[in-house]
């Protein structure tokens, strides 16, 4: 079977409340950039200062909210060092390094077809 036929047929299937689930995670406004973040910073691993200061927007609530929801998934690991004050570090996880290819996937899509979307809302806007 094609890949193309079992994605449809995931689609269909049961199986769709994972992908549902799965995209209500990765797809928020924040989530998706985090893990960006940390993949290019040396190391992979960032403290939640840095990680706040480099998410311009982000509240410290919504940055907990969103670390706490990609620990929980697996994507990123906390390390909390026995300093004072503590020190928190975050890393991704090898099953959020995953996460990295089919990403940069998704953003060359973008940014090859991100003009035939602005126009295609335009048009709709006009009507």
């Amino acid at each position: 079977m094609n890949q193309r036929r079992a994605v449809y047929l995931m689609c269909k299937s049961e199986e769709s409340s994972v992908v549902r689930q799965f995209l209500a995670r990765i797809g928020d406004k924040w989530s998706v950039l985090l893990v960006v973040i940390l993949a290019r910073t040396p190391g992979h691993r960032a403290r939640f200062s840095e990680l706040q200061r480099a998410l311009d927007g982000i509240s410290q609530r919504m940055l907990t909210t969103t670390l706490r929801n990609l620990e929980r998934d697996g994507f990123v690991r906390r390390e909390v060092f026995p300093e004072v004050p503590p020190r928190v570090e975050y890393e991704l996880t090898r099953l959020g390094h995953s996460l990295i290819d089919p990403m940069e996937h998704l953003v060359q899509w973008i940014g090859t077809h991100w003009s035939s979307i602005k126009k295609a809302r335009a048009s709709f806007d006009d009507r």
